[in-house]
């Protein structure tokens, strides 16, 4: 069985040799050594054998987002300057939006060595902000489809893997706009309020997953964000009116189209599971094992598994920090756990990925080590045959 086949198979929930395994990120495909960029971590060596472990042994799922041909223009453009300064080997990027008496600053920072980008700055400092960004003139959806970037990964996949639709949800937008700790207090205290800010971003989010979901069918998705309304961010209840909510219509809209939504929520999943389930969605990632979660993945399998397809249940602290023959224990818990009993379907992947420029030769052998265990697993299933 060939890694694509592998791979629908498991999303449409029918027998595989064994379970996929996936880096998340890391796919062969999109690091690019050769690259100079300074910023650019995969031009050190030490990612070399996992780019090509990656390109030649993994089940790839290579994300990529679906932008609009001739949209509307953003009316935040015309409003905005942006300014970016280099300080050391830090990288700094302040965008500025005037709008008549109000002045909103965001600031970005990225460090050479560091392959992740820090919102240090956000536009929004509290409930007065969060009031009057709602006067800013609102985007419009319009345009068509670009699929042109999936159907150009598709063909340098080949049978090796898939592409995934990659978006964010509007609360994952809504939420960025502020710090985590004002975030939290508006979500929590300006329901009303912050509804109406989810709507702004709803009306461009569900009509554009269904042009997407009809321009390129039968893709798997990674809808992102949900985890802001986990515990201990959020009560519970508020995981259904911030999320259930406003990614429902995204979920139908994708597999009306004969595609497979996924959503992607970090941390402590105990208290919301019922509310991902209601979505409707057939995938959930990355179900981090308890202390990181709260919830064991033989429980999420029991009670979730004949809806959804479960991906992860591999720390990436795990990668970069656990002895080896003790990572390989969680693997093959992993494993079994995402595979017991009846189900959708299962596969072996980390929560993310290590991001410094230099790759550690025991996160090498660890990668190295989930590849070993799912090659036992398919040697064991076709002594079995």
């Amino acid at each position: 069985m060939n890694h694509r086949d592998r791979l629908m198979n498991t999303l449409r929930g029918q027998p595989v040799d064994r379970p996929p395994v996936s880096f998340y990120e890391i796919n062969g495909l999109d690091e690019r050594p050769d690259n100079p960029d300074p910023f650019n971590i995969y031009s050190h060596p030490s990612w070399a054998p996992l780019i090509e472990l990656a390109r030649e042994q993994t089940d790839r799922i290579v994300m990529r987002s679906v932008p609009l041909r001739g949209a509307p223009a953003d009316p935040l453009a015309e409003l905005t300057t942006t300014e970016t300064w280099l300080d050391g080997a830090t990288r700094y990027t302040r965008r500025t939006i005037r709008f008549g008496r109000h002045t909103f600053t965001a600031t970005d920072r990225r460090d050479r060595d560091v392959n992740t980008t820090w919102r240090v700055e956000h536009f929004l400092k509290g409930p007065d902000d969060l009031a009057a960004w709602q006067t800013l003139p609102a985007p419009a959806f319009g345009g068509e489809p670009e699929v042109a970037g999936v159907l150009a990964a598709e063909a340098a996949l080949g049978d090796s893997g898939i592409v995934m639709i990659d978006t964010a949800d509007p609360l994952c937008l809504a939420a960025d706009l502020f710090s985590m700790a004002d975030y939290t207090v508006a979500a929590a205290t300006e329901p009303a309020m912050f509804h109406r800010l989810l709507e702004r971003f709803a009306a461009i989010f569900w009509p554009k997953t269904e042009a997407v979901a009809a321009a390129a069918p039968g893709h798997l998705w990674r809808i992102f964000g949900p985890e802001y309304a986990s515990v201990p961010y959020l009560n519970p209840r508020f995981f259904r009116e911030y999320v259930v909510r406003y990614d429902t219509p995204m979920v139908q809209a994708i597999q009306r189209h004969g595609g497979f939504a996924r959503l992607h929520c970090h941390g402590r999943l105990k208290a919301i599971l019922d509310g991902i389930a209601a979505t409707g969605c057939v995938g959930l990632d990355p179900i981090e094992p308890p202390p990181q979660g709260d919830v064991e993945l033989r429980e999420v399998r029991a009670k979730y598994g004949a809806q959804m397809v479960l991906f992860g249940n591999l720390e990436a602290s795990d990668i970069e920090n656990l002895p080896t023959p003790e990572f390989a224990i969680k693997i093959r818990r992993a494993i079994a756990e995402g595979t017991a009993g009846p189900g959708r379907g299962f596969v072996l992947m980390p929560s993310a990925c290590p991001y410094g420029r230099v790759l550690s030769p025991l996160a090498l052998a660890n990668y190295r080590m989930m590849v070993e265990v799912v090659g036992r697993e398919a040697s064991n299933v076709k002594r079995e045959a």
